[in-house]
């Protein structure tokens, strides 16, 4: 049984690099109320602050904001890319994070080295990478591009690699920042409908997205971000109705019940 807890979570970024100083960053910030010092007296923006709630099998949780609302943040702490200032999680399961379609590879390996890579860290046995390459292969349609350094593919090219490999892996929490969806008309097709397969087979699935109707479609629980605060915590009817204007909220309950309807 996967379980997930994010407790009083907080994230800070400098807002200094070097010598420099961002003048964007700074007056965002300000305006935000959201300045701060770290340990080194070093000026700070504060992308999370005191972020809390718990997930257990079967559950599906989205979050909608503004952009610059934590959305992003928040899932690649969840991913363990980002450390936080306070606060702890703690997650019980394996965890995909399909936030990046090049995350996790090195582009100076080919794609095959990249595929073994993966499975090896995921504790495949020679057969099960065996399976895995084969699965990838097929489904990335790359060839022999897959003995090439992934540095010489095209972004295309990268996506559908990083897409394969992400979706050949069921985990038992899936992290997802929009829809990763590249290429051809045939390759939109099948990516959507592998997707669609992982997300349903997924214990956890935290999803971020500004599409209210996959939002409807996918989740059964919302949390609204707002200046890296949680500003509001229930059904996806619920924070749809108070996020979106109702012509726009009435658009994507359709849009959502079509999509239902037609799977």
């Amino acid at each position: 049984m996967a379980k997930l807890l994010v407790e009083n979570v907080s994230v800070a970024f400098p807002l200094y690099h070097g010598e420099s100083r961002s003048l964007k960053k700074t007056v965002f910030a300000a305006a935000s109320g959201r300045m701060g010092q770290d340990a080194k007296h070093r000026l700070t923006v504060e992308a999370l602050r005191n972020v809390s709630f718990s997930l257990n099998t079967g559950d599906r949780l989205g979050f909608i904001g503004s952009n610059g609302a934590g959305k992003t943040t928040l899932l690649r702490t969840m991913a363990g890319i980002y450390e936080p200032v306070a606060g702890r999680m703690v997650i019980d399961g394996v965890v995909t994070a399909l936030l990046d379609p090049g995350q996790g590879m090195n582009f100076e390996l080919t794609g095959n080295e990249n595929i073994r890579m993966r499975a090896l860290f995921n504790g495949y046995t020679d057969a099960q990478i065996k399976d895995l390459q084969e699965d990838v292969a097929q489904f990335s349609e790359l060839g022999d591009f897959l003995s090439l350094p992934v540095r010489t593919y095209s972004s295309g090219m990268i996506v559908r690699l990083g897409f394969a490999l992400a979706t050949a892996i069921h985990p038992q929490i899936l992290l997802m920042d929009e829809w990763i969806l590249a290429g051809d008309a045939a390759f939109l097709g099948k990516a959507r409908e592998r997707l669609e397969t992982m997300v349903g087979s997924a214990e956890i699935l935290v999803l971020s997205s500004h599409n209210p109707a996959i939002l409807m479609q996918w989740c059964n629980r919302l949390i609204w971000m707002d200046s890296g605060r949680v500003h509001a915590d229930g059904t996806p009817e619920e924070i749809l109705a108070a996020y979106l204007p109702q012509d726009q909220f009435e658009q994507a309950k359709m849009a959502a019940a079509h999509a239902m309807t037609a799977a």
